[in-house]
């Protein structure tokens, strides 16, 4: 049987004390849509993170998961790692989920890649559609201006969910200048949509394409977003020398 916790009378202080540490050290999340203290905005601060975050620790994810087996790069893997590091030290992120979208395989394949970092758990692997204007089968031009149909590349924090023209969609914002900042301004979102399915790559050979989202199946996009939400890296990849030659967050 536990014993009783008793409390000497001259600690009682002290073990007041310890308990009002406790409590102001204590943090609650908080649930999206409820005003001010939403974790993440357009405007407001995003969600407090650990200062600490090793690649070198987080690497060993890559091997355990088999992520070559599904079809991301150890390059690729490593370059979004850098990049979260970045934004956690900046307080930008929680650093626990990674996103990435393999822009450098065709549609056909599920290049859509949600990590969770320290539970070392492969989320989702999943199809992703890129802009009409940024390619067919696959994505070989992108841009950060709005009305282009193309999609943008790099590296991105995930803002607030929210009921759209096309259902229930997550903002999406762009964390680097002059390559993918114009997003929230592009209306740059996930989001559901119908022509991402198997049975167009069997009768077209690619799925369908959008406005420049990263648009996703629509029976598991509400499960994605809600895991998302709110202050997640999002890295969207592809072996382009303007990105990689301009970015300050793959080196």
């Amino acid at each position: 049987m536990r014993k009783p916790l008793i409390v000497k009378p001259g600690k009682r202080l002290c073990l007041a004390m310890a308990f009002s540490l406790v409590a102001l050290c204590a943090t609650v999340p908080v649930q999206a849509g409820t005003g001010a203290g939403a974790l993440f905005s357009d405007t407001s601060a995003t969600p407090a993170t650990s200062s600490f975050f090793s690649i070198k620790n987080k690497l060993n994810v890559y091997d355990s998961l088999h992520l070559d087996a599904a079809g991301l790069s150890k390059k690729i893997f490593t370059m979004a790692l850098k990049g979260m590091a970045k934004l956690v030290r900046s307080k930008q992120i929680k650093d626990n989920l990674l996103a990435i979208v393999d822009f450098s395989q065709p549609s056909v394949n599920k290049r859509l890649y949600v990590i969770d970092l320290n539970a070392c758990q492969l989320l989702f692997n999943t199809w992703v559609a890129h802009g009409m204007k940024t390619g067919k089968e696959k994505a070989v031009s992108f841009s950060n201006k709005p009305a282009s149909n193309k999609s943008s590349l790099g590296f991105y924090v995930t803002g607030y969910a929210y009921q759209g023209s096309n259902g229930y969609s997550l903002k999406l914002k762009g964390m680097e200048k002059g390559i993918n900042d114009y997003a929230m301004r592009r209306g740059i979102v996930i989001h559901g949509a119908d022509y991402v399915n198997e049975d167009l790559i069997n009768s077209q050979g690619y799925i369908g394409r959008s406005w420049g989202c990263p648009a996703v199946a629509p029976e598991l996009s509400q499960q994605l977003i809600d895991l998302l939400k709110e202050g997640s890296c999002l890295f969207i990849y592809h072996p382009s020398t303007a990105y990689l030659s301009r970015s300050q967050f793959v080196r």
